[in-house]
């Protein structure tokens, strides 16, 4: 179940609710949830009761009243009630693995939906070299999210003091559209060639390239082993599965809110997010202070380990981060490289 999906189901409580006349609340267009800021709050939070209630101090009981009629939802697991009046919510494990499952039958193209069906985005044409990136980035990004795209002013960003032949003779392409598309728009964009062609830890477009790669080894890897990804129901309770899941459930979200708001910096900060999150997953099975499962069988040959469902569930997930960081990385005209 993916974020947009858990929007909408919890949107559909308040609305059966109000119908059944357990609730006397303006039914609200949209319901935002977001992944909890601290591990242990469930694997989404959404803020619902509170806005229903207005400040009037009861949204504890509309919490409450939304809470036993969204634990009964297919795909969620629990519910919990946090005081001023939050839902946290837990979904089952079937949900993780049909998320995997629907990542890597999508492949790159995952993320791409109608969340803009029947919105147009107004977007113009530019000359400034940052501005002309960051309009033809959007177009993509809108359509990608299933809106459309009509006359109006260009994007309100920063520009830059050099020409585009001059970021590209010293960047090259993927590191001069990261440049330029990185950073809010209000930002001046750091084009630093010292920082953006680092291939260290502190430059963030190498982080998720490499992340990237990464995936792709394993699964070439997995593949003279004779082990094929595989989510499995059950399979992904670590903190760290549980991290990147959401992370990779809120993808299609967020190419649609760097759509709606004309804002590319929201999916690359996103794709940053994913790496990181990638390699806190993968590190932590690859580490020799861990005890847990590696990701692949390892050791020696004679002794080595069986695949077992765990593997195959830990190489579909990241064979589905690898997914998501090419899909991202391809709307944003910047290549997803299988080897670095």
């Amino acid at each position: 179940m993916t974020p947009a999906q858990l929007s909408r189901t919890v949107l559909h409580t308040v609305r059966r609710a109000v119908e059944d006349d357990e609730l006397c609340v303006a039914v609200p267009e949209r319901v935002k949830v977001r992944t909890p800021p601290r591990p242990g709050c469930g694997d989404y939070a959404t803020n619902v009761a509170l806005l229903l209630a207005g400040g009037e101090g009861d949204a504890l009981v509309i919490a409450e009243v939304l809470r036993r009629r969204l634990v009964l939802a297919p795909g969620i697991a629990r519910v919990d009630v946090a005081a001023p009046g939050f839902l946290n919510i837990t979904l089952d494990a079937t949900s993780h693995a049909q998320l995997v499952r629907d990542v890597l039958s999508q492949g790159s193209r995952y993320g791409h939906s109608d969340l803009l069906a029947g919105v147009s985005v107004r977007l113009g044409s530019a000359s400034e070299v940052r501005a002309a990136l960051v309009a033809h980035v959007v177009r993509g990004l809108v359509h990608a999210a299933g809106g459309v795209v009509v006359p109006g002013h260009g994007p309100l960003v920063r520009a830059v003091p050099v020409s585009g032949a001059d970021l590209l003779r010293s960047l090259g392409g993927d590191a001069a559209r990261w440049a330029l598309l990185r950073p809010a728009g209000h930002d001046l964009p750091d084009v630093d060639p010292a920082r953006l062609l680092s291939q260290r830890e502190d430059n963030p477009l190498f982080r998720v390239q490499y992340a990237h790669a990464r995936t792709r080894a394993l699964v070439r890897n997995a593949g003279q082993l004779r082990v094929t990804p595989e989510p499995a129901s059950g399979a992904y309770d670590h903190p760290a599965e549980i991290g990147l899941l959401g992370l990779l459930a809120d993808h299609p979200r967020i190419i649609e809110a760097a759509a709606r708001h004309r804002a590319p910096d929201r999916l690359a900060r996103h794709l940053v997010g994913v790496a990181d999150a990638f390699f806190r997953f993968h590190d932590r099975f690859h580490d020799r202070f861990h005890d847990g499962c590696p990701v692949l069988p390892s050791g020696d040959p004679s002794h080595q380990l069986k695949p077992s469902a765990v593997h195959r569930s830990r190489l579909a997930l990241a064979d589905a981060t690898g997914a998501v960081l090419a899909g991202g990385l391809h709307l944003l005209g910047i290549s997803a490289p299988e080897h670095l």
